[in-house]
């Protein structure tokens, strides 16, 4: 049933136009489950009603003429219920009603089961019978997990032929919503730019065209093009290859064979599709079916015949446009689009051309999201289900506060997103306007703002004040930026210049802390859960040549200054501070020894902890032994605390640092913190957020550490608000059952202090 269920899934994926897949999807599962009748029904929100979208056994004339209410009849049970619907007589059932046009007057038993992506309903498919009996257990089994693989490639196609539409023929750009995950801040509006987007068929979508022969030209001299490289590359083969690496080769020339993908795919173009398009098609269909094969090493020839796909797909764009396809450059106004927004990636885009950010993969704590923030960078991530091809040059309106995107936005609703900027410029520069003054609440409590830095610390510096200090200086980025680990003297010459940027206030460096979401491209590791494998401090102290060299470039950085403070990062226990302690302090001597007798000067720096990892919730008192600070980074804190990695699009709306057990976590951090007499520090994203500044606050912190961008609008903020109103909103942000209930508390006392600007301008 396995394989056959996979042959059903794969077949219909091939299919580019949705209605026609849904049609041949009734008919596969009609024949296979040997039933009288199969039929799709999709939701319509607009309406509140399902709508007859495909089916094999009713009556053809009803498909998308039939609609049923949501509360309506059993298909609206089905959906109401969010179950499947066994029933050996449908006809008895109080729920029942009759569809005339639909003609299943002769059918009594009846399964249905919903299509359900993400919590949301997006259809029924159903099965019925003319025999009075109820469906089997496996027969059941099978219709739901069809219709769990079935929502997916639902919402797949729903979101592909809507963009693609925006750029039809002959039509006037439709508005399509996109939802994804707030990433960073901010209102935007420009064109899509995708740089350096990898061709790949899958990814293309398929077009008409009226021009038959050009076409056909064009693939026929993809293909000479094609067989020209692969002759090259099998050309370079010795007697050693082995004979499986060979038959790479030989597939690929059987293929390009005018008899085999040749015939099919002009058939394709013969009937009006474009040579991209034709080739898809058929290439997809030979894919499928090589994956669909129960020997293991024909499956694997399905990926050279995606790779075979694309060097074809490659040359016919070469043909079709004349010359080498190359990179255009970014447009004025430019939302930078790609699967997965890297560090080198934003380090390297002109800033005065880059307007916003949209991240394909991705959560709102993912590193590329961290990054966008601390470049002050509007930014959505994890737009499933859309290739940056599909939004690429066309017009967006990216929301880094709602996760919203807008492609081809209506006139209307651009010149609302407009006035909603201009709003946001407004409170910016009222902002901007007192940002010479004490961050000092307005009962006269003072509250001391650091930097979170580490992209370019220089810039972030010289962008804006940095407060009282950086709380957090991320030394991985300079690794994660070159191609081997830096030496010691480059690192000193890093460090230094970050050192001597604010030579009069604290610097504090976090050792490396690689692994999890920021992988070394020269140091790979593969890990199934790399959140709870080996990263930061663990690998350090793994590797103590890497983590002395470090540490030794940051102590000659700070000859002479004496404003460096150190933090380790992924404390889960004493002894591995001990460890580290041990080899800080063999560094030092080491330095101390190689400046004696000079006039140069070493001073011990203070050594903090990152405390992110839960178990440290409980060591605090042993752990203040051994150090000068503690620095909560609350975005590992709230990941580990509920489980839930920050970077699996697919759980990322339950990473909430204002859930109720991750506020209490960091209430009790702090009473510890102040009962042993140990400073502490957030440095996490939630201080740098107005509703999480005041909890903070609330809770007896005096030290937030953030982003540069978001610095000039706490202080804004605090200098408006007293501590006993945040003492006040914080028993109520504790006592909530939801992180809605805090937000909902949050809300309504920031709008009751004329403040709600702060969490979106026009709010």
């Amino acid at each position: 049933m396995l394989t056959t269920l996979k042959s059903i899934v794969q077949e219909i994926t091939q299919i580019p136009q949705l209605d026609k897949a849904l049609f041949r999807l009734a008919t596969r599962v009609k024949q296979t489950m040997q039933v009288n009748s199969c039929s799709i029904y999709l939701a319509d929100y607009d309406t509140q009603e399902f709508v007859l979208k495909a089916t094999d056994g009713l009556h053809p004339d009803a498909v998308e003429q039939v609609r049923i209410g949501f509360s309506e009849g059993l298909i609206g049970l089905v959906g109401q219920r969010e179950e499947p619907l066994n029933i050996e007589n449908a006809h008895e059932h109080p729920r029942f009603k009759h569809y005339p046009e639909v003609h299943e007057d002769n059918y009594n038993a009846f399964l249905g089961t919903p299509i359900i992506n993400q919590r949301k309903v997006l259809g029924v498919i159903t099965m019925q019978q003319q025999d009075m009996r109820r469906f089997s257990e496996d027969e059941e089994a099978f219709l739901v997990t069809l219709a769990a693989q079935l929502a997916l490639e639902i919402t797949n196609a729903e979101i592909r032929g809507a963009l693609s539409n925006l750029s039809a023929v002959n039509t006037v750009p439709a508005q399509k919503n996109v939802r994804g995950v707030a990433g960073s801040p901010g209102l935007a509006i420009g064109i899509g730019y995708a740089p350096d987007r990898k061709i790949d068929l899958r990814d293309w979508m398929v077009r008409h065209t009226d021009d038959i022969d050009t076409e056909i030209h064009h693939y026929r001299k993809a293909v000479e093009v094609t067989r020209s490289h692969v002759d090259e590359l099998s050309g370079r083969l010795d007697e050693n290859i082995p004979d499986d690496v060979k038959s790479i080769f030989q597939l690929y020339h059987h293929l390009l064979d005018a008899n085999s993908l040749g015939r099919e795919v002009e058939a394709k173009i013969r009937e009006g599709w474009d040579a991209a398009s034709s080739l898809k098609m058929v290439v997809e269909v030979y894919a499928s079916r090589f994956e669909a094969m129960d020997d293991s090493y024909m499956r694997e020839r399905a990926i050279d015949i995606i790779d075979l796909s694309n060097r074809i797909l490659t040359n016919i764009l070469i043909e079709s446009r004349g010359h080498t396809i190359v990179e255009r450059q970014p447009t004025a106004d430019s939302i930078l689009v790609a699967q997965e927004v890297s560090a080198t990636m934003l380090a390297e885009f002109p800033r005065d051309k880059l307007k916003g950010i949209l991240s394909i993969r991705g959560s709102n704590n993912s590193h590329a999201a961290i990054l966008a923030r601390a470049m002050g960078v509007p930014a959505v991530m994890g737009c499933q289900n859309v290739s940056p091809g599909l939004v690429e040059d066309k017009e967006i309106l990216l929301d880094g506060y709602s996760g919203e995107v807008v492609v081809s936005p209506e006139r209307n609703i651009r010149n609302e997103f407009i006035h909603l900027i201009e709003e946001e410029e407004a409170i910016s520069e009222r902002i901007n306007a007192d940002s010479d003054k004490p961050c000092e609440t307005s009962d006269g409590c003072r509250i001391a703002l650091y930097m979170n830095a580490g992209l370019s610390a220089e810039i972030e510096l010289h962008a804006g004040a940095c407060g009282d200090g950086i709380g957090l200086y991320r030394t991985e980025i300079p690794f994660m930026l070159r191609e081997r680990f830096p030496s010691e003297q480059e690192q000193v010459q890093i460090y230094r210049q970050v050192l001597e940027s604010a030579p009069t206030l604290p610097i504090t460096m976090r050792t490396l802390d690689v692994g999890g979401d920021k992988p070394l491209p020269y140091f790979p590791i593969n890990e199934e859960n790399p959140f709870l494998g080996w990263r930061g401090i663990r690998l350090t102290l793994d590797h103590p040549e890497i983590f002395l060299v470090q540490i030794r470039a940051m102590l000659r950085a700070s000859i002479g200054l004496g404003n460096l403070q150190m933090m380790l990062p992924m404390i889960s226990s004493v002894g591995e501070v001990q460890e580290a302690r041990r080899l800080i302090e063999q560094a030092f001597y080491e330095i101390s020894d190689e400046i004696r007798g000079t006039d140069q000067t070493l001073i011990r720096p203070k050594l903090g902890i990152m405390l992110e990892v839960p178990s440290v919730l409980y060591l605090l008192p042993q752990l203040a032994r051994y150090v000068d600070f503690f620095s909560v980074g609350s975005n590992d804190l709230t990941q580990y605390l509920l489980a839930v990695d920050r970077n699996n699009t697919r759980v990322a709306s339950l990473y909430n640092a204002y859930h109720p057990a991750v506020l209490s976590a960091l209430y009790d951090i702090v009473q510890q913190a102040n009962k042993a007499e140990v400073p502490v520090t957030v440095c996490g994203e939630i201080a740098g957020e107005p509703g999480g500044a005041i909890l903070l606050m609330g809770m007896g912190y005096r030290k937030l550490s953030m982003n540069a961008f978001n610095i000039r609008k706490i202080n804004w903020l605090i200098r408006n608000v007293s501590l006993e109103e945040s003492k006040g909103l914080l028993a109520c942000a504790l006592t909530a059952h939801s992180q809605d209930d805090v937000f909902r508390h949050i809300n309504q006392y920031l709008e009751r202090k004329g403040l709600g600007g702060l969490i979106r301008a026009g709010a």
